[in-house]
């Protein structure tokens, strides 16, 4: 973990899987609109480089910690040194896994880890930095969960089950706060190519997964600017809109889970 003395006096901006693709983006979006960040990440993704790059572009104030989310008792002591030291008045929570295999062949470990890191991290770190948001004259907290939390679909183990989850989580915790001063809102990007791997399993995807794919610093932008109005999050792809809403059950399922056997099968 990385510490300084800080002012707490500043209020923050808490990103975690803030690294690369959709957390990189929002953490680069809250620079240049001025806000303070601590940029959350596991050990070994280079966090350091850019929080360098936002204190020198945008002259904010922002820190880093590399913290393993997917293990309770780092996110019970990463809150405890959050509430200490840092005055927070927004939460994203970024940070998260999938795959694509069969179950049966996938390893125990990583389903596991995919429940932890996006079920229970996203909830103990809410529950946990709540009193903290409450302290703030306006708070927020903004789930990332995904396309797949509308659709189940195979091939992708307990992904879709535990992005369902964060949209149920955030709508029960935004009825509870809807009085009070702390807005919740979720979002549901698709596939963005940030990385080799996800470059490869769009083209994998075929024509869907190109017309349907999304950009890191739109997203970011267009979800910060909803969230901060505090209006219904930004629809991002009408394509996909129409596969979700307007296909048959019958047809949908069987029809995605064809494109997402393509991921893992040979060329």
């Amino acid at each position: 973990m990385k510490v300084e003395a800080l002012d707490k006096m500043k209020q923050f901006a808490l990103v975690t899987g803030a690294s690369k693709g959709l957390g990189r983006a929002f953490s680069l979006e809250l620079g240049s609109r001025g806000m303070n960040t601590i940029l959350v990440s596991l050990p070994g993704e280079d966090i350091h480089l850019l929080n360098e790059e936002i204190i020198q572009k945008h002259g904010t104030t922002s820190v880093f910690y590399e913290v393993d989310l997917s293990d309770y008792d780092n996110v019970i002591s990463f809150t405890k040194l959050i509430n200490d030291q840092y005055s927070i008045f927004l939460l994203i929570n970024n940070a998260g896994i999938g795959g694509t295999m069969k179950f049966e062949e996938a390893n125990v470990n990583l389903v596991n880890k995919i429940v932890q890191l996006n079920v229970m991290a996203v909830s103990v770190l809410t529950r946990q930095l709540i009193p903290n948001l409450a302290k703030q004259a306006q708070s927020y907290v903004l789930n990332i969960s995904s396309l797949a939390a509308f659709n189940p679909v195979g091939y992708k183990l307990v992904y879709p089950a535990s992005k369902a989850f964060v949209n149920s989580f955030t709508k029960g915790m935004s009825a509870e706060y809807k009085d009070t001063n702390v807005f919740f809102s979720v979002i549901n990007p698709g596939a963005m190519p940030t990385n080799d791997a996800v470059i490869d399993r769009i083209l994998k995807q075929g024509w869907l997964g190109r017309i349907t794919q999304l950009y890191p610093n739109d997203v970011a932008r267009k979800s910060l600017n909803k969230l901060f109005q505090k209006k219904r999050p930004y629809r991002f792809n009408p394509i996909s809109e129409l596969i979700l809403w307007i296909l048959p059950s019958w047809f949908k399922l069987p029809f995605l889970t064809g494109i997402v056997k393509r991921e893992f099968s040979k060329p």
